[in-house]
């Protein structure tokens, strides 16, 4: 894999599709698990847990430090959000949504790796202490850009709207809704009111996920595009393989510079959505 420094070249779309294939088992009953997406998820996690942990330690009622500043505006975006958007007890909700927030943000934040370093890293754990083919070993790093994982997420937004529509307005008046809306309490016109909810919390749930998806996935190709201008040029040695290795690289960082705008829209507009969805839950209609 010339793009990583292995010890011969393979195609560009062999380099590609090698970038593109998950860390997989086959877990019987389960199907297939993508082992890369669940480590990294938990990884990202646990260095949030870490953050919001070492912000709290380290709060203070005099001068903040950077980390406290970064965490309270962060904290205070959120609740506001919240109590703009929940008619009711946001106990539990105000802090799942920065949960949120922040865990996607880490997770996609780690497409800004450079997208040769850890497949890289992996391959060669793989073949040292394993004797595997480094072409073998597959690494994907952003758990956002595999559907299983913002599908997951999505479900589990699915799962809290429907708990709170049952917690605030009682089975009978859940079922009822269901039912009644939004074309209005007509026996008649019931089935086809239950046909648009369940059209509207599936619409919802697949937007929800294939959106965060979709966005991370292209910036996750596009970043594995760019890293070619500088591998399928000419040696690094003639002036050709210079110049592609120095566009490559110009253009890895202006492409990231912007993709850091996506990395954070992305968190706030699923943070967002989650909100408004669990307020439709307390919401009446």
């Amino acid at each position: 894999m010339s793009a990583e420094g292995t010890e011969h070249a393979i195609t560009t779309g062999e380099y590609i599709q090698h970038h593109l294939t998950h860390w997989q088992i086959q877990a019987g009953p389960l199907g297939t698990i993508n082992v890369d997406t669940i480590m990294w998820a938990w990884i990202t996690g646990l260095i949030g847990l870490f953050i919001l942990w070492k912000a709290s330690r380290k709060a203070t009622t005099g001068v903040p430090g950077r980390l406290q500043c970064a965490v309270e505006m962060m904290l205070e975006m959120v609740d506001e959000q919240a109590k703009s958007i929940i008619h009711g007890d946001r106990s539990f909700i105000a802090p799942m949504a920065l949960t949120v927030f922040l865990w996607i943000i880490l997770m996609n934040t780690m497409d800004l790796i450079p997208v040769d370093w850890i497949p890289m890293l992996a391959g060669q754990i793989g073949y040292h202490a394993f004797g595997v083919d480094p072409h073998h070993v597959y690494m994907r790093v952003v758990p956002t850009a595999d559907i299983n994982a913002t599908l997951g997420m999505s479900v589990a937004v699915l799962f809290l709207s429907l708990y709170y529509g049952v917690k605030i307005k009682g089975v009978g008046g859940f079922s009822h809704e269901l039912v009644a809306a939004p074309f209005g309490n007509n026996i008649v016109l019931w089935p086809l009111n239950l046909a648009m909810q369940l059209i509207e919390y599936v619409a919802k749930t697949l937007s929800l996920g294939l959106r965060l998806y979709g966005n991370m996935y292209a910036g996750e190709l596009l970043f594995i595009l760019i890293a070619l201008l500088g591998s399928i040029a000419l040696p690094w040695e003639s002036m050709g393989g210079t110049l592609g290795a120095l566009g490559g690289f110009l253009a890895q960082m202006s492409w990231a510079i912007f993709h850091i705008l996506i990395v954070i829209l992305q968190a706030y507009i699923f943070m967002m959505l989650t909100l408004v969805y669990l307020g439709q839950a307390h919401d009446a209609h």
